[in-house]
């Protein structure tokens, strides 16, 4: 059937391998790429530059929620870095632009590659430490990183540590505004997306879900949990190095207060309520947490204005105080009503109607 396993029908390890077995689960990745890439979406929002720029943004930080969830999710190694590894890919890609003249495509591919480097450096204690003692490790990153950026002028650029970067072009196509920049971002974006799906699903994914659950078992049975959790680190900042080159020539501007422990905890809130160990979940949590301060400003200030006649000036310190309580109320209702996140209940409500009409 188009919506349901009725047997299990596949004849050949690459079908049984296949990313999407049933013929329903296809088409909706073909409907949905097609109304990412060709009709709805860009023609509804192109003159729109603000819808447009909360899309992109959305996009940006789903590829940075999806390199920490391959970290966090699936290897169970807690990182409080990953603003650290943007900035490192940001501050790679601007260098390399602004005062070496490289394409901007380089400047990505040679930003994701730093980061992946000083990731696997920073991620070597994990050897020896993990839990708390991990996240303490990944936040003097943060903190080293940050110093670094800010006190080396040759890196930060000077005392307010902002280098400037020209608009990113490719075959004389400038990406000059919103529209063209989305198309930019979600190349990379689905890239980043598919090669994560199959990443977990192969065997270096298995071994990163084994030192997640059992590492002393999957040790015993031959695992190398080194070398896998280096590898995890190395991935995961490679995507957080994409994520902060991209970032910075969307603002065309690398700014080290773009990648603060603020932006670190922020990409962990995305994960945790979006599902640990769902590549899918890290796309749910970044549409979340990046709509919820819309959301909530809307919300609020027609309240303000509606009910209370308050003018938006009164209630802007308010509301910025407001969101951090939601922020942290939603974190904890998540681990305590559904520790699995947003990706959980997209599965509970797939499996309801893959099983409909039957109760079970």
């Amino acid at each position: 059937m188009i919506n349901r396993e009725a047997g299990v029908f596949q004849t050949s390890y690459r079908s049984d391998m296949a990313l999407y077995t049933l013929p329903l689960a296809k088409i909706t990745v073909w409907v949905t790429l097609g109304f990412l890439l060709i009709l709805p979406l860009p023609l509804m929002l192109g003159n729109n530059q603000h819808a447009m720029s909360i899309v992109n943004t959305i996009a940006l930080a789903a590829i940075g929620a999806i390199g920490l969830n391959i970290l966090n999710g699936y290897t169970g190694q807690i990182s409080l870095g990953q603003g650290a590894f943007m900035a490192v890919g940001g501050y790679t890609a601007a260098i390399l632009s602004s005062r070496y003249g490289m394409p901007f495509w380089f400047g990505i591919l040679a930003g994701g590659s730093m980061a992946a480097l000083v990731g696997t450096l920073f991620g070597i204690p994990s050897l020896r430490i993990k839990g708390l003692y991990l996240a303490i490790a990944t936040l003097a990153a943060q903190l080293i990183i940050e110093w670094t950026i800010n006190h080396v002028s040759w890196i930060g650029g000077g005392a307010q540590s902002s280098i400037y970067v020209d608009t990113p072009t490719f075959l004389g196509l400038a990406f000059n505004n919103e529209f063209r920049r989305y198309y930019l971002i979600l190349t990379f974006f689905l890239l980043a997306y598919f090669a994560a799906q199959n990443l977990v699903r192969s065997r270096v994914g298995r071994a990163f879900i084994a030192v997640r659950d059992r590492d002393v078992a999957a040790e015993i049975i031959g695992v190398n949990i080194f070398k896998y959790k280096l590898i995890a680190f190395a991935v995961s900042s490679f995507y957080a190095g994409v994520a902060g080159a991209l970032w910075t020539y969307y603002l065309r501007i690398a700014n080290y207060e773009n990648f603060t422990l603020g932006t670190s905890i922020e990409y962990l809130t995305m994960i945790i309520i979006g599902g640990l160990g769902s590549v899918l979940g890290s796309v749910l949590g970044a549409i979340f947490i990046k709509l919820l301060p819309i959301a909530l400003d809307l919300s609020v200030i027609r309240i303000a204005k509606g009910v209370f006649g308050i003018p938006y000036e009164s209630v802007a310190n308010f509301l910025a105080n407001f969101q951090l309580f939601i922020f942290g109320a939603l974190i904890i209702l998540f681990l305590i009503a559904e520790p699995e996140g947003l990706a959980r209940l997209w599965e509970n409500i797939k499996r309801y109607f893959r099983l409909w009409p039957y109760a079970y």
